[in-house]
């Protein structure tokens, strides 16, 4: 069996792939930053390739021989200088494309997301894959614009002929492992922070990373989904309310029961990204646009596409997958932001007080 190689092996979502790989008894060969923490693919007998995503000698190596190609790695946040989010995500997507071309790979499964849609909302509005990417884009939306960007060059390089390619558009992951997004609203629950944009009755686009796993997995073996893009962001109806519940019960915490207006929450987010522009601010605000969007938007994402095409469901609900995300991290007892001394959620003293009264969750990303 030829080996199938995995960038963003130590992110959640790619982490899952490598897993269920292992589980079929792949080979896996794995391109890791310098630094970054290996272990638990080490634990799964992967091949690791130490290099930057973009740096072409080196993904020349890791593309040798290689079956598949799952390219999950991106710069992940709602945060940071543009040139940053073009070097990993835009740069080095094509990076990896060309060196996928160069050795004949058979197929390239590239992790996109729901967010190239673009920051659209509507009660009601349902949105597929025929839906146009790129729209309505918030300007310092850099994580979007980026991936939008990214999935354009994957469709240049199907189009050309020169690799046959597959699209996987994830929404909001959690899962074990999971250790960008969970820790913060875990802490944030904890403290009582943690508020519900507007009456908290929208349904959530919430996904189990082992879910999209699997769905990745699917989609790169399926002939029919050469040159197709797919959904893959929800298992079931969960409201923001549940969702919140479900983690403080996980917790052992009271149900959140603060609540702020969507509008009042999307003008504050707004004005603190402007005073993090203004003051070249390196750490992000409390909330951003993007992050209320995330969570309060009214419409929803489906993944129909994939259930009929491919045959995929949802193997981990949300009742069992919750939980058992929580408990993980809290097994492996990671230190919360307050614990730690570096209050990722304060505000300087002088933000308005309207700001302060309209915090929101520290939710900064989809995949």
């Amino acid at each position: 069996m030829m080996p199938v190689l995995v960038t963003g092996g130590t992110g959640l979502l790619g982490s899952h792939i490598a897993e269920q790989l292992h589980r079929q008894g792949q080979a896996i060969r794995a391109l890791c930053r310098r630094g970054s923490d290996t272990a638990f693919l080490r634990s799964l007998g992967a091949e690791i390739v130490p290099g930057e995503v973009n740096d072409r000698n080196v993904l020349r190596r890791a593309c040798a021989g290689i079956d598949v190609v799952y390219h999950a790695a991106a710069r992940v946040g709602d945060w940071g200088p543009w040139r940053d989010f073009v070097r990993v995500t835009v740069d080095g997507t094509q990076a990896v494309l060309d060196a996928a071309a160069e050795a004949k790979v058979g197929r390239f499964l590239h992790i996109s997301s729901i967010s190239v849609y673009g920051h659209i909302d509507g009660p009601g509005r349902v949105l597929d894959e025929s839906a146009p990417i790129g729209v309505n884009v918030h300007r310092w939306s850099y994580y979007t614009r980026a991936k939008v960007e990214a999935e354009r060059r994957v469709w240049a390089m199907h189009q050309s002929g020169r690799l046959p390619v597959t699209v996987v558009r994830p929404s909001w992951l959690y899962g074990p492992r999971d250790r960008a997004t969970l820790p913060r609203l875990v802490d944030s629950i904890r403290r009582r922070k943690l508020k519900i944009i507007g009456d908290g009755t929208n349904r959530l686009n919430v996904v189990h990373a082992a879910n999209v796993a699997e769905a990745s997995l699917l989609a790169a073996d399926s002939d029919r989904a050469a040159g197709e893009a797919y959904n893959c962001c929800h298992d079931g109806v969960l409201t923001q309310r549940d969702y919140f519940d479900k983690l403080a019960a996980a917790v052992g915490e009271a149900p959140v029961s603060k609540a702020v207006p969507y509008r009042v929450a999307y003008s504050a987010a707004f004005l603190m990204e402007c005073f993090g522009h203004l003051f070249r601010a390196k750490r992000a605000p409390l909330v951003t646009r993007y992050a209320v969007w995330l969570m309060g938007r009214r419409c929803f994402f489906e993944c129909r596409k994939l259930k009929e095409q491919l045959g995929w469901r949802s193997t981990i609900g949300y009742e069992q997958g919750i939980p058992a995300a929580v408990h993980d991290l809290l097994r492996c007892d990671l230190p919360c932001p307050s614990r730690a001394g570096a209050n990722d959620n304060a505000l300087p003293e002088n933000t308005p007080a309207l700001v302060k009264e309209a915090g929101a969750s520290p939710i900064t990303y989809d995949v």
